[in-house]
């Protein structure tokens, strides 16, 4: 029988309870922690690779901070232990807990690592797509260039070959100009001919007349030299052109000389008509000698040749 002011026992059940409990909150408060510290890491884990899509960002947590609240945690004592919430045992020991973070954050690293990684592949792509775009509009600069330096050379060309064409067309009527033979002047009327008699001269006429106002141009027959110009009493002012065979080439009763010396071609004006001299009217006496010596009838000698005297 027991008597009443025995002290009651203690139920096993309680006492064991109670031996354990502290303990076992401990383990709850060490193993929360490293639980909690890596929830924390998987949730930055995953923010931090949705994040980096764009732009890394850095993770302020590393596994020695982790380590020195595992530490403090296993240490601490509850501040009352008899107001803690009873929880589930969890088992994890202090090696166990850094190994799962320092996973975590490893698969953190790699995260940013391949978002790293895909940010410069992209902006290598981007660098690499303005490259080949300007180097295709370079392209088109310099095929425009081309072209342009192509035809200014194109059009130089064709300006020099019509310059060097007409250069050459002026050579050759020049050429064909000094080979021929022209009548003195462009306009006129045939009046005294070779031959003939008169009062005004004291022998056969030695020449033949081109009646023509005063002032008009007397023009080299053919190319050669001026051999003699002045007055020459009754021929008046007379200018003498010796052509290459040695023929002259006399223009008499000249109101003015133009070529006094020197070469002149065919059509250079050499005097003008006037009436200067033994004359009674304005005219150019003209007289062909053959190597200087007698004259020949100048009509017949410009036709023969090819002068048109029309």
């Amino acid at each position: 029988m027991t008597s009443s002011n025995e002290p009651a026992l203690a139920d096993p059940a309680s006492a064991e309870f109670g031996k354990h409990r502290l303990p076992k909150q401990r383990g709850v408060s060490r193993g929360s922690t490293v639980l909690g510290v890596a929830a924390m890491a998987a949730v930055g884990a995953s923010g931090v690779a949705a994040a980096q899509s764009k732009s890394p960002i850095s993770i302020p947590i590393s596994v020695q901070d982790v380590s020195d609240v595992i530490h403090t945690s296993a240490h601490a004592a509850p501040s009352n232990p008899a107001e803690e919430p009873a929880a589930a045992p969890v088992v994890m020991s202090h090696s166990a807990g850094e190994t799962l973070l320092t996973r975590i954050l490893a698969q953190v690293h790699q995260q940013r690592a391949d978002a790293d990684a895909a940010v410069r592949e992209d902006q290598r792509k981007a660098a690499e797509a303005a490259a080949a775009k300007e180097a295709a509009a370079q392209k088109v600069r310099d095929e425009a260039a081309r072209k342009k330096a192509e035809e200014q050379a194109r059009q130089q060309a064709a300006a020099e070959a019509e310059a060097k064409a007409e250069q050459e067309r002026r050579a050759q009527l020049a050429a064909e100009l000094a080979a021929s033979y022209i009548k003195p002047l462009t306009s006129s009327t045939l009046t005294s001919g070779f031959g003939e008699a008169g009062s005004m001269w004291s022998a056969a006429h030695t020449g033949q007349d081109f009646a023509a106002p005063t002032g008009t141009p007397a023009m080299a027959v053919h190319g050669g030299t001026i051999t003699s110009a002045g007055w020459a009493g009754a021929y008046g002012y007379r200018v003498v052109l010796t052509l290459d065979d040695g023929t002259q080439v006399w223009y008499c009763h000249l109101s003015s000389m133009v070529k006094t010396s020197g070469k002149v071609t065919t059509g250079d004006v050499v005097g003008r008509v006037g009436a200067t001299g033994n004359v009674t009217g304005p005219h150019l006496h003209l007289e062909i000698r053959p190597a200087g010596g007698e004259p020949v009838d100048p009509l017949a000698w410009l036709q023969e040749r090819g002068a048109s005297l029309v």
